[in-house]
């Protein structure tokens, strides 16, 4: 066996091309067996196996800086620079899914977010030039659908203005990000792919621009045809060239041996350089390979044998929404979705299969799927945005500026939100809540079960004049949390008993936690405690009945799945002032740091965002109210 050898990068240096390639073979047994046994971002490492070979040979990590985007496709990295303990792997105390500083000064860039590489790169790489150290390369690797990312070319430009500073970029070009990449990039692509000579283009050309996209004909023959004539239009890696970039490629992304060359010549080169890499995602796997839908791109449990999952969810909040999104397609014409380069991940696969005239996959371009929402609303449009919220902060200005001040009507559905835990810091959809409240205008949503989200999600469609957001947990939505009552807009889900004239405690439960504060009143009901629980449904405006109702107890308690700065505590804490009402109040949040990457359940406890904790800071709080104890500490709370 090599790869138990493999300490770090230096060692490949002592392997032949054939023990290369051996290796390669072993990496990608290792992967299967590993992340089959924990979960994780299979198909995309089983793709960049030689290609992270070549990298490690041709550059002197950490001297030079090798980055990725957007850092799922590292776990070959790892193994590479000295990790190779994933037993663990994205589980408390265990590796990271994505690079990771704390783990090795191999590792670069922590942000998951894609197209960001580019702009890491044009720092280093100037950095490196202040500094005078010319010894110093950068390499930084991303594939061709985050360079749908408008990020991506704004560092593109840039790049390009300085042809004496080193830089080398590898497009790492499986044709896909979650699924097929798409846009006319994505045909620009396929075209460097294809051409191999003027016969064969001559033979294909009609065929393929019959098969390019309304958007991507224009552009090509505006950059290609229109300005540099038929020669350049079958010489595509002119697009490159004509931003001053030279092009290598492509690039055989299974090769090591070719890579290794074309890398070499990059790296002599003095000036940014493009290197253009053919792989296959998945590969080596057969069901990675057969899966059409992501080759396999984020996996749970699988059987390495057959790919299939160990067990089956329940019913997934994404999935609550695929099929009501189904329903709703049918009822109105005018509705329409958009999705940043993950259909399947937030839940439209079926909306487009059933409706492939009213589906926009937009790319890696949250901002541009903001605005061109707005278009569409401003067009008679009824879009809903489907995103991850951690992803939504891309697109903060697009949201306030486009959608907010031209009174747009279109619905954000936020996948994720909250507590997301093994992706890691940048996954989990912590300040959305919190973002949001500064938009004028702007109604927000945080359902409590499937029900619900139904519920919401329609009322969210039938705004016309302001943007609506409905906002989601991760993974499998829990049981049917019935109300009893309502008060204004909001739901009661329990009242004390009829004789208290004053209850303690007014609990506001935030969406997915209504469960959870559910079993914090129990716990206070053994303590002597009583308190009203109410689900505001929609938090974003306060309902205007909630001050009143929290003048009739003695302290309110806020709990949400968000970070406590801005959120809705601050939010309810400011309606409480504005109304006049004195009462205490007490927000219970997700504390504003980036949060280490462990199960959900793992980070809840950590961050004390549970029943146990909750209740026994409120009886300490109610105690003081009631003057049993000043300093003391409060009662305990099994």
């Amino acid at each position: 066996m090599l790869l138990p050898r493999i300490k770090g990068p230096r060692d490949l240096d002592l392997l032949s091309q054939e023990e290369l390639n051996q290796l390669a073979a072993e990496i990608r047994s290792f992967l299967v067996d590993a992340v089959s046994k924990t979960g994780g971002h299979l198909g995309p490492n089983l793709g960049v196996v030689e290609l992270t070979i070549a990298l490690h040979r041709v550059f002197d990590s950490p001297k030079d800086k090798v980055l990725f985007d957007t850092g799922h496709q590292a776990y070959v990295h790892k193994l590479l620079t000295g990790r190779q303990d994933f037993g663990n792997l994205r589980s408390k105390g265990g590796l990271s899914g994505y690079p990771s500083r704390a783990e090795s000064d191999h590792d670069v860039i922590e942000n998951s977010h894609a197209s960001t590489v580019l702009g890491w790169a044009d720092g280093i790489a100037k950095a490196n030039e202040v500094l005078g150290r010319e010894d110093h390369h950068v390499a930084a690797v991303i594939g061709d659908g985050a360079l749908t990312g408008g990020m991506a070319w704004e560092a593109l430009n840039n790049i390009a203005a300085a042809k004496d500073r080193p830089l080398v970029i590898v497009v790492n070009d499986n044709e896909r990000s979650y699924g097929p990449t798409i846009g006319g990039l994505a045909n620009h692509l396929a075209t460097l792919r294809t051409t191999d000579g003027y016969e064969r283009f001559l033979a294909r050309g009609k065929d393929l621009l019959e098969r390019t996209p309304v958007v991507g004909k224009p552009l090509y023959e505006t950059l290609h045809g229109a300005k540099k004539g038929l020669k350049d239009f079958i010489a595509p890696q002119g697009m490159f060239e004509d931003l001053g970039l030279k092009y290598i490629g492509p690039i055989d992304g299974h090769d090591i041996e070719a890579l290794e060359s074309a890398l070499q010549r990059a790296k002599r080169f003095s000036g940014p350089v493009i290197v253009h890499c053919l792989t296959q995602k998945g590969r080596g796997y057969e069901p990675a390979v057969q899966d059409e839908a992501d080759r396999f791109h984020a996996v749970g449990v699988i059987h390495p044998d057959t790919g299939l999952p160990v067990s089956t969810d329940a019913a997934s909040w994404t999935s609550v929404f695929a099929d009501e999104m189904v329903k709703l397609g049918k009822e109105r014409g005018d509705i329409v979705a958009i999705t940043a380069a993950m259909l399947q991940p937030v839940g439209l696969k079926k909306f487009a299969d059933a409706y492939p005239d009213r589906i926009f996959d937009v790319g890696i371009a949250e901002q541009h799927g903001a605005t061109s929402a707005a278009g569409l609303a401003t067009g008679g449009a009824h879009p809903v945005f489907a995103v991850y919220a951690t992803f939504l902060n891309r697109a903060f200005d697009q949201v306030l500026m486009d959608v907010a001040l031209h009174k747009c009507g279109v619905t954000f559905v936020l996948d994720r939100a909250g507590v997301t835990g093994t992706d890691g810091a940048s996954h989990n959809g912590m300040w959305d809540m919190s973002i949001m409240q500064v938009v004028p205008g702007l109604r927000l949503a945080a359902p409590r079960d499937a029900e619900q989200l139904r519920a919401q999600l329609r009322e969210a469609v039938l705004v016309k004049d302001a943007p609506t957001v409905v906002r989601y947990s991760k993974g499998v939505v829990g049981p049917a949390v019935p109300a009893v009552g309502r008060i204004g807009g909001m739901d009661v889900l329990r009242t004390p008993a009829p004789e208290v004239t004053r209850p303690d405690v007014l609990l506001v439960s935030v969406g997915a936690l209504a469960p959870m504060c559910l079993e914090i009143a129990n716990l206070l009901d053994k303590q002597g405690i009583t308190t009203t629980v109410v689900d505001p449904r929609w938090v974003k405006p306060v309902d205007e009945a909630l001050p009143p109702l929290a003048d009739r107890h003695r302290v309110v308690v806020t709990v949400e799945d968000n970070g406590r700065t801005g959120g809705v505590g601050s939010a309810v804490s400011q309606a409480l002032r504005d109304a006049g009402v004195d009462v205490p109040l007490r927000d219970f949040g997700i504390p504003q740091r980036f949060l280490d990457h462990a199960s959900r359940k793992e980070v809840m406890a950590e961050i004390g965002l549970t029943a146990p904790d909750i209740a026994r800071q409120v009886t300490g709080l109610v105690a003081k109210l009631d003057g049993r104890f000043d300093s003391e500490p409060a009662a305990a709370v099994d």
